[in-house]
């Protein structure tokens, strides 16, 4: 199996940004949203992400705001990438991440489709973000996404896996569903926004150890 990716998200203070670089993360995400527990202002992001190491990536997740609006302040902030809900919008310079909910081979479809009408326009996102299909709620939920429908699925472009990991699970979700890179957030927290640094370690280390 091939090196898997780990994207730590919900970073929102610079400790935690130099914590998780340290521990060998390959991005960090930080979370634009208003609503969500892991926001940050974008004022406050511009310190954080000036924090990086070189050769880790800047991911900014947005939800509800029009892309012109996300690409014109990625710009300012310095992001590499974009993370977003399905948009058939133009994302360059930025690498695009589309999230999706998933919850049964009809949301798989769904991303087929997605995919097809995205690379026919020439805009292709980077890479799909998979994560559990949770009702009234857009991710950090805790709950794992379907491991067993996605064991076989392989779309057009790389797939990152959410929803639900842990230090404790994500060896076996990786042998399960063989994803380009794993994404955590509240299952390496000591509270929303506040990572524990023994479990970002573990985490990262067991996702890059598969027996």
């Amino acid at each position: 199996m091939s090196r898997v990716r780990v994207k730590i998200c919900g970073i929102t203070t610079p400790d935690d940004v130099r914590m998780a670089a340290e521990a060998g993360a390959d991005a960090l995400g930080f979370n634009f949203y208003p609503k969500s527990p892991r926001f940050v202002e974008p004022k406050s992001a511009k310190s954080l992400i000036a924090a990086l190491p070189p050769m880790v990536d800047a991911v900014g997740v947005f939800v509800e705001m029009p892309m012109r609006q996300i690409c014109a302040l990625s710009f300012q902030l310095g992001l590499g990438s974009i993370q977003t809900f399905a948009t058939a919008d133009d994302a360059s310079p930025f690498r695009l991440i589309t999230a999706f909910r998933v919850q049964d081979s009809a949301s798989l479809k769904n991303i087929d489709e997605y995919l097809r009408i995205a690379r026919d326009a020439g805009r292709a996102p980077a890479a799909i973000l998979v994560d559990a299909h949770v009702e009234g709620q857009l991710g950090g939920t805790g709950k794992t996404a379907p491991w067993k429908l996605l064991a076989d699925y392989r779309p057009s472009v790389p797939l990152i896996l959410a929803g639900g990991l842990t230090p404790d699970n994500v060896a076996e979700a990786i042998r399960v569903v063989r994803p380009f890179a794993v994404d955590v957030a509240s299952g390496v927290e000591e509270s929303p926004g506040r990572k524990d640094p023994d479990k970002v370690r573990r985490f990262v280390d067991n996702a890059r150890n598969i027996s």
